[in-house]
């Protein structure tokens, strides 16, 4: 059951890093950030104190996303059905030859 989630977790965990990057390079600090490339764009779609509300919300929203995903992917990926240490076991196993095969002498 593990592979089946792990797949689609991973994509969204990815979504949300790279939207948490965006909406926390958004933000106006007290140098501008980004948003001041924007320059009133941001300030007429958000309103003058509306931005700090609306992406402080999602910047939560998008962290708690984001910390869950993590958690979760750090979970499936230690509960594994076998240890490493039992897969570089398997893994020596397998390339070692077998015991040799008796040397077959013919008596005639």
């Amino acid at each position: 059951m593990a592979e089946i989630i792990h797949t689609p977790l991973t994509v969204i965990h990815v979504i949300a890093c790279t939207f948490l990057m965006l909406v926390v390079l958004i933000q106006p600090g007290k140098s501008g950030g980004l948003g001041a490339l924007s320059g009133a764009g941001a300030q007429q779609v958000f309103g003058g104190r509306g931005a700090g509300n609306f992406l402080t919300k999602t910047t939560w929203a998008t962290a708690g996303i984001f910390f869950a995903t993590s958690m979760t992917l750090a979970y499936l990926s230690s509960s594994a059905d076998e240890s490493l240490q039992q897969k570089s076991k398997a893994a020596i196993e397998k390339k070692a030859p077998s015991s040799p095969a008796p040397a077959s002498s013919s008596k005639k």
